[in-house]
């Protein structure tokens, strides 16, 4: 099976959307999203005019961590489907122009994963080196203070070998060895396996931590935990995280990647935005795109998002491509934290700033937050670390495509409850011609169409009245987009005329306007120059 054909960088021009099939569609009642539930959405995914979709795990797994547990990283899980559901859904997104991109989890596997079991029943079994084991110490307990993200020490006993196992994660999630070649080389093979069913590239998860210290030093405390700190980060992870070794490890995988022509390599990376700019490269190339969720994490105010974004620009190489990321499965929605008026604002600064743009499956549509009774709670981390906010199952919530109960998601029990907004679906906004997801369409159909968007340098102006404020300027051609930060009416401060494009609102018809403007309250205008 062929990859879809483009351009070798073709992730410059797609937006990029991810999808949690498990939430996604039910194809058959069982409460559980599916291949084929994502086969018949995909009219859904070209009308919106997305231009790639990056989906999570589907590989078998005992999904104790949301399928990340990988028991068999070359086979389908027959909750989702088959692997020729998963090549129907291939063929069919390449058919309508869109790429696909896979979850790659290189650091750790399911504990019923057969490497796994190889590995634990004996020190001298051919694969007894691809995890990390060691003795304990002194006193015949863990080896040293490393903590496991789900809280507890991060090493877990096994009799039959008398030795310890290293977990970032779950206990059922041992960490793999990737000093041993033999790891790196069968990982490479799952990579062809996926490249050669067309597959168009990975998203690598847990990027950072591939490699530890092989001395396994302990990592110092951090002095400004208290007791608000989840127990989990209470350590500085000097020795466990982002390890200098750990890029040569992405470096492998990209050499994999790179005999497969135009395949894109993104990647969860580790640290504050001034650390992203080594996950692309060096002397070798790593990432083409290490997801960047600074949006995410900014105060929602114009000065405070002029400077993220200033920072981040700074950080990255130069010649690098920038992306932007506004949600995830494991991100809070966006729309809970800034409310539904600026996630119309986020909306048009995504689409209009350089860079390729990620958004998760409801995002589109302003999806929040979704209440999840403690009965029903699937998230590791809001079962084993309580109280830190940490869960991320409100997230992960199926998705809403119309008002009835199992919101057409569903005619079963959905797996985890859906929104009790019965009103903010799909097809109700599809029907709204002046919704926020007809606003995602709009200025993605407008991406497309104007080339300077695409392709022009970003140029920051001083941003005054809580109004952000950019451009972008191709050859002859300026763009200049106006954001309203603030509930209130604002000047938007810029001389001149120019055409109206695009209103955040969709009320406003295009056409001439001269500066300076007055935006309504939460209003954004993209604005092409006239000179």
């Amino acid at each position: 099976m062929k990859s879809c054909p483009s351009g070798e960088a073709w992730w410059h021009d797609a937006v990029v959307y991810e999808i949690a099939a498990i939430s996604f569609l039910d194809s058959n009642g069982d409460g559980i999203g599916d291949l084929r539930g994502l086969l018949q959405r995909i009219d859904y995914l070209n009308w919106l005019g997305v231009g790639a979709v990056w989906l999570t795990p589907i590989y078998k797994s005992p999904n104790q961590d949301f399928g990340y547990d990988i028991a068999d990283f070359c086979a389908v899980d027959p909750r989702f489907g088959t692997l020729d559901d998963f090549d129907r859904v291939v063929r069919a997104l390449h058919d309508s122009g869109i790429r696909l991109i896979l979850d790659l989890v290189p650091n750790h596997t399911s504990d019923q994963h057969a490497w796994f079991r190889e590995s634990r029943c004996s020190r001298t079994d051919p694969k007894a080196d691809w995890y990390i084991w060691t003795e304990p110490n002194a006193n015949g307990g863990p080896p040293n203070n490393w903590l496991s993200r789900f809280g507890g020490s991060a090493w877990e006993w096994c009799e039959e070998r008398r030795q310890f196992y290293y977990h970032s994660f779950l206990s059922s999630q041992p960490d793999l060895n990737w000093r041993n070649l033999e790891v790196r080389k069968a990982m490479a093979s799952t990579m062809r396996f996926w490249l050669d069913r067309g597959v168009d590239g990975f998203r690598v998860d847990a990027s950072a931590v591939l490699i530890k210290d092989d001395l396994l030093r302990d990592n110092p405390r951090d002095p400004e935990a208290n007791d608000k700190t989840p127990p989990p980060q209470v350590n500085i992870p000097v020795f466990t995280d982002d390890r200098p070794e750990a890029m040569e490890c992405i470096e492998y995988i990209r050499e994999v990647l790179d005999r497969y022509d135009g395949r894109l390599l993104c990647g969860e990376v580790q640290g504050k935005t001034d650390r992203i700019g080594h996950f692309y490269g060096n002397s070798k190339p790593r990432l083409h795109l290490p997801l960047n969720f600074a949006l995410l994490d900014s105060e929602w105010n114009a000065i405070s998002l002029q400077a993220t974004i200033d920072a981040y620009f700074n950080a990255i190489p130069r010649g690098a491509w920038p992306d932007f990321v506004i949600g995830g499965h494991d991100k809070h929605r966006i729309a809970s934290k800034i409310g539904q008026a600026q996630a119309r604002i986020l909306a048009m600064l995504l689409m209009t700033i350089r860079g390729t743009p990620f958004l998760f499956a409801g995002d589109e549509i302003g999806a929040e937050q979704v209440a999840i009774p403690a009965e029903r709670v699937q998230d590791p981390f809001e079962k084993l670390v309580k109280g830190f906010g940490l869960g991320r199952d409100p997230e992960r919530a199926p998705i809403r495509w119309d008002d009835t109960d199992g919101g057409g998601f569903t005619k079963g029990e959905p797996w985890l409850p859906l929104s009790q907004d019965r009103a903010r679906n799909i097809m109700a906004q599809q029907r709204d011609p002046n919704s926020l997801l007809n606003l995602y369409r709009e200025l993605i159909a407008l991406r497309r169409r104007e080339p300077c968007l695409l392709q022009a340098a970003y140029q920051p102006r001083r941003p005054r009245n809580d109004v952000l404020s950019f451009a972008r300027r191709l050859n002859e051609t300026e763009i200049l987009v106006g954001l309203n930060i603030s509930g209130e009416p604002r000047l938007f401060e810029w001389l001149g005329r120019g055409d109206r494009l695009l209103s955040s609102g969709l009320d406003r018809p295009p056409g001439n306007i001269e500066g300076p403007l007055h935006l309504r309250p939460n209003e954004g205008v993209i604005i092409k120059l006239v000179r």
